[in-house]
């Protein structure tokens, strides 16, 4: 798996330009980061990223925050739940499989509301402050929130996926099921 992921970057590094890497990088931001982080991670200079990034800003691809004491940039939550929605659409699931999933992700959430007592992933992060749980289990508890939030997200893109099934259909299969 870590052969893997060093080839990958080897790959990344060899065959894209660094404006590519940027954008590559940027795009698939959790969080926002400023342009010498995205640099870093992208193996460029700072001054060309900054530009790349602008004109990522222009185009309305990124969102630059300027309140704090440094600009940070993030991707646009929307255009990447579409972006993962036609992903999945594009994926060969079948639309009852992906309902299944989401069936799948329901239950898990709705099994760690019941084993905790509570209906949130902050919730559970408050159960925290009992001083008798032991580091094992907070750190768990944690893992859980963390998973928790992540399903949640997941939940809401596969749902779209799901009502939108149609919609999402590629441009190709449209064309065909209506010649």
């Amino acid at each position: 798996m870590a052969d893997d992921a060093s080839d990958s970057e080897g790959l990344m590094s060899r065959q894209t330009t660094g404006e590519d890497r940027v954008r590559m990088t940027a795009q698939q931001l959790s969080e926002p980061r400023t342009a010498n982080w995205i640099a870093s991670e992208a193996g460029w200079s700072h001054e060309p990223t900054k530009r790349v990034l602008d004109r990522l800003v222009a185009d309305g691809i990124l969102h630059r925050d300027d309140s704090g004491t440094h600009t940070t940039y993030y991707p646009d939550s929307r255009r990447q739940a579409l972006q993962e929605a036609m992903r999945l659409r594009d994926s060969g699931h079948t639309v009852e499989e992906l309902t299944d999933r989401l069936t799948e992700m329901k239950a898990q959430i709705s099994d760690w509301a019941e084993e905790f007592g509570v209906e949130s992933p902050n919730q559970l992060r408050g159960t925290l402050a009992d001083a008798t749980l032991a580091a094992a289990e907070e750190d768990r508890r944690r893992a859980i929130a963390r998973e928790w939030e992540h399903l949640q997200n997941r939940i809401e893109i596969v749902g779209f996926a799901i009502r939108e099934w149609n919609f999402l259909t590629p441009t190709t299969e449209s064309t065909e099921a209506h010649s």
